[in-house]
């Protein structure tokens, strides 16, 4: 093996895809008064919710096959994203329609954790990190601990 080559093996490579999404949330815990969650959440615990166009950035990590040159299939994992997570969250109320947060209240940290345990099961690499923008000012970021 030549040192270039030696070099390459040991390059860590990742691929980032992003995708976007449209939901409503409140920001609404019942363990607290509409007071307490007036004061802790602001605007954000409106009633009637509020919405945001989030922007999910996937990023993947593996070793790059050798017969395809690449880390994974766009098209494998475009449409896992889109079952795992666009489906049940584009155009839904996070609070009402998405089952993990009826009990936990759905600010975007619990959001991005939310997506980052659904792709954890993407058989073709390692899913290392989530991000997701909820305002040109607001994004966060999960990332594997590894």
């Amino acid at each position: 093996m030549t040192p270039s080559a030696s070099k390459a093996s040991q390059l860590k490579l990742t691929l980032t895809r992003r995708y976007r999404f449209a939901a409503s949330h409140r920001l609404h815990s019942a363990k607290f008064t509409e007071e307490q969650n007036r004061r802790l959440y602001g605007k954000c615990s409106n009633p009637h919710g509020h919405g945001h166009n989030y922007v999910l950035e996937v990023t993947i990590a593996g070793p790059v096959d050798p017969s395809t040159g690449m880390i994974a299939n766009l098209g494998d994992l475009d449409p896992f994203v889109r079952i795992q997570v666009l489906d049940p969250f584009d155009c839904k109320n996070l609070n009402e329609q998405v089952a993990e947060f009826r009990d936990c209240v759905p600010t975007t940290e619990n959001v991005a954790r939310e997506i980052f345990r659904r792709l954890q099961t993407f058989p073709n690499a390692h899913v290392e990190r989530v991000r997701i923008e909820e305002t040109s000012k607001n994004s966060f970021e999960v990332a594997d601990e590894e």
